[in-house]
């Protein structure tokens, strides 16, 4: 059958299932069995073999482990005061800033990311917190909006990375070296966007009004105690993974074990949060797990039928250079992202993407980054935008103005993905050395 004919009707099974308003996982599964029984013309007995083996691998990988701690760890510091603490002591060291408290959502998020894993659970948690101070100090609230929408979204890219787990199973490349390769990205973004806060302020300084008497250095140094449970677990997880004495999975039940303490020690462990925190965990991860062991099924029926081979010859034929080739995938997954979430964005396009992306010479590392950095602009665009969901629930504006205000941040995403493209080594130069190249 002619290659182009399967990728149509690949593509068309992907919609039609989609379409039909089914589970993620369900559709990939589908997709998977669909394009091995009736284009590739296995029997039943083969494509159960192949799925056995396919998502048996991907459903023991020691990697995915990682993933519920991680999991439970976010769910704990949600529902316990460290969130809080975390703000307090981050905003005398943000104060002197123009903009202030703005700053406090940006920092607050990043420091929060390194802890939590998670893109909405970071905008939900800072959310909770700065929305209603921003609102009660005279702030104009559009810039604190949109300032919360994208740096809740460097959960994503600080580790530890629940998606940079994910793509290192689907992708089978170290997630240790994932984590390092999205420490300087991370940083990069948060500083650009305290710059980007800043110059609107000083431009026009009724958007965040004049504090009060300006802290000494001394009372700034005592609110460091704030931040220490925050920096404990930092230690214990990405330390423990960056010094070589733990995988990424060790370090997230040692990570576990160190919010529990604090939780327990700060006399804020009751059954009641520990039951809403094993539910929530449950229920992600069965969806996280379900998406990827359905996904790494699907990643061999492509390879079946030989697609990656088949969308390589055709990128062949235009003679893409390798920037045109990643300048046409940016604008893909941006498009991608406004109807379809990072998650799905990750499993679907992965083993198609993957192999032309090492083949136009790309390092699959990079490439990890890079992904994960447009996913995060997804999470800011509508429809889809999970970040503008959850800012829409906790102020009660409109998605318009949310995305409205969130879209400077968003063009500054994409100029930080054109740093990464033009910069490879923003990524790549703490894994090498960490890791040796």
């Amino acid at each position: 059958m002619d290659q182009l004919l399967v990728l149509v009707l690949v593509l068309g099974f992907l919609f039609l299932f989609l379409g039909l308003g089914i589970w993620i996982f369900a559709a990939v599964g589908f997709v998977g069995f669909t394009s091995l029984y009736l284009i590739q013309g296995m029997d039943l007995l083969r494509i159960g073999s192949v799925m056995k083996g396919t998502m048996w691998k991907a459903a023991t990988t020691w990697e995915l482990a990682a993933v519920p701690l991680f999991l439970l760890m976010g769910e704990l510091i949600f529902r316990s005061d460290l969130s809080a603490r975390l703000f307090k002591g981050v905003s005398p060291w943000v104060d002197w800033l123009p903009g202030r408290l703005v700053h406090s959502n940006i920092w607050g998020s990043t420091l929060f990311g390194a802890i939590c894993g998670s893109s909405t659970a970071t905008t939900a948690t800072v959310g909770k917190i700065t929305t209603q101070a921003i609102r009660e100090r005279g702030y104009k609230e559009d810039i604190g909006l949109g300032s919360l929408a994208a740096a809740g979204s460097l959960g994503l890219m600080i580790p530890p990375s629940i998606s940079f787990i994910i793509f290192g199973i689907i992708a089978e490349q170290s997630v240790s070296r994932l984590f390092a390769a999205g420490v300087v990205p991370g940083l990069m973004m948060s500083v650009m966007f305290s710059v980007y806060v800043v110059l609107r302020c000083v431009a026009d300084p009724t958007i965040a009004p004049a504090s009060g008497r300006p802290l000494t250095m001394v009372e700034r140094l005592r609110t460091l105690v704030e931040l220490i449970p925050v920096l404990f677990l930092m230690a214990i997880v990405l330390g423990s993974i960056y010094a070589g004495l733990a995988t990424p999975s060790e370090a997230a039940a040692m990570g576990l074990a160190g919010a529990f303490l604090l939780v327990a020690v700060t006399r804020q462990l009751s059954w009641p949060m520990l039951r809403e925190s094993l539910t929530a965990t449950v229920h992600v991860t069965s969806m996280i797990g379900a998406i990827i062991v359905f996904a790494s099924f699907m990643a061999s029926a492509i390879a079946y039928l030989h697609l990656p081979q088949s969308v390589s010859a055709v990128f062949a034929v235009w003679d893409l250079s390798p920037y045109q080739l990643i300048a046409c995938l940016a604008l893909f997954y941006i498009l991608l992202g406004c109807v379809l979430d990072g998650l799905s964005i990750m499993v679907l396009t992965l083993p198609v993407t993957l192999p032309l992306v090492t083949a136009a010479g790309f390092d699959p590392i990079w490439y990890g980054v890079f992904m994960v950095l447009v996913v995060e602009i997804g999470l800011v665009t509508p429809p889809v935008g999970m970040n503008l969901y959850v800012l829409q629930g906790l102020t009660g504006y409109s998605m318009g103005r949310i995305a409205w205000a969130a879209l400077p941040f968003c063009a500054l995403m994409i100029l930080a993905m054109l740093f990464l493209v033009l910069m490879p080594e923003i990524a790549l130069w703490l894994p090498g050395l960490l890791y040796g190249r």
